[in-house]
């Protein structure tokens, strides 16, 4: 994915190299003149070069937005080196309490004892929005009848009863077959999500399998007709050959129903939190942000995520900007 601003910069000396060919002196002149003005005033569209390291940890929904972040940067300011790791929203969260890290990704809203931890550490932090998601229940593609189900159903499957779940237990015309399961890891805020709106904080079946990783999760449901699954829509949208959202009481899972709320209750916007002594005392830390909130709109719709409002973005800039 090339940066915009390379695009920008290869679009205009492709045009001063159409001028030139055209012979046309008075024009080049008058491109002379605009560039020597331009040096002149030091308008020249150019980022100051910083040098520095910059770390973050956490969810791996909100991974596939920040790793493209990461590469468009390392191409504005090749000289500043930005780590990003995927332990989940959780262990993200112990990283950035412990203060090793700079800023912390999150599929969910920070818990309360996650708060009195950073305040025990004496860690102030800011959140900030990046895009909005759709946590994505899937079934292999070769799953030929199950197309739509309830919150309700989704509680029968998931909870643990003591019981062996079989999808007839859910829908008498559905195959009596046992149903195997695959859920993010408890590290993850999706499975915090999860537990929350659809769990109600009871048990998660048994007999899951559980990875940090959604990309296990992805390859476990696509090998299984029997199984099903949950992770961000990014990763449903890279894999729907394979896989078939489900739909939540009649509504699937796409730009328009997750940005109006309609995909409901599985609709969620996704954060990162960052420490605010590292912004002021690292500049790295704060161009990083910077570029972030004014990029992360286009990266998240570019990696299968929907953008926030313009106004959203707008106003974490200026939470940012009062950070300095």
């Amino acid at each position: 994915m090339k940066s915009w601003k390379y695009f920008m910069l290869t679009t205009m000396v492709g045009s001063a190299l159409a001028l030139g060919a055209c012979g046309d002196d008075s024009t080049t002149e008058e491109v002379k003149e605009a560039d020597s003005e331009e040096a002149a005033t030091g308008d020249t569209q150019e980022e100051a070069v910083l040098e520095g390291q910059v770390s973050g940890d956490g969810s791996s929904t909100v991974a596939p937005i920040m790793e493209a972040l990461v590469e468009e940067y390392a191409a504005v300011q090749e000289k500043v080196k930005v780590t990003v790791g995927v332990s989940g929203t959780g262990g993200g969260f112990e990283k950035f309490i412990a203060g090793t890290t700079d800023f912390s990704n999150a599929s969910r809203p920070i818990k309360d004892e996650e708060k009195a931890e950073l305040e025990a550490a004496g860690i102030d932090y800011t959140e900030f929005k990046l895009a909005n998601d759709g946590l994505t229940v899937v079934v292999s593609k070769d799953n030929d009848w199950v197309e739509d189900v309830t919150v309700e159903d989704l509680k029968k499957m998931w909870i643990e009863d003591g019981t062996t779940k079989k999808w007839s237990d859910i829908n008498a015309e559905w195959p009596d077959e046992e149903i195997i399961f695959y859920s993010p890891g408890t590290d993850s805020g999706t499975y915090d999500y999860f537990d929350e709106v659809i769990l109600d904080e009871a048990d998660l079946v048994k007999a899951a399998t559980l990875s940090e990783d959604d990309n296990v999760l992805v390859q476990g449901v696509q090998a299984d007709k029997n199984a099903i699954g949950f992770f961000g829509y990014a990763y449903y949208l890279a894999n729907q050959d394979t896989l078939k959202a489900v739909k939540i009481g009649g509504v699937e899972p796409n730009n328009g129903t997750i940005e109006s709320g309609e995909y409901s209750p599985l609709s969620r916007p996704l954060f990162t939190y960052v420490s605010n002594a590292a912004l002021k005392e690292n500049p790295a830390l704060y161009n990083f942000m910077q570029y972030s909130l004014e990029n992360a709109g286009d990266m998240a719709e570019a990696v299968g995520y929907v953008r926030l409002e313009d106004a959203d973005y707008v106003s974490g800039l200026s939470t940012l900007e009062g950070l300095k």
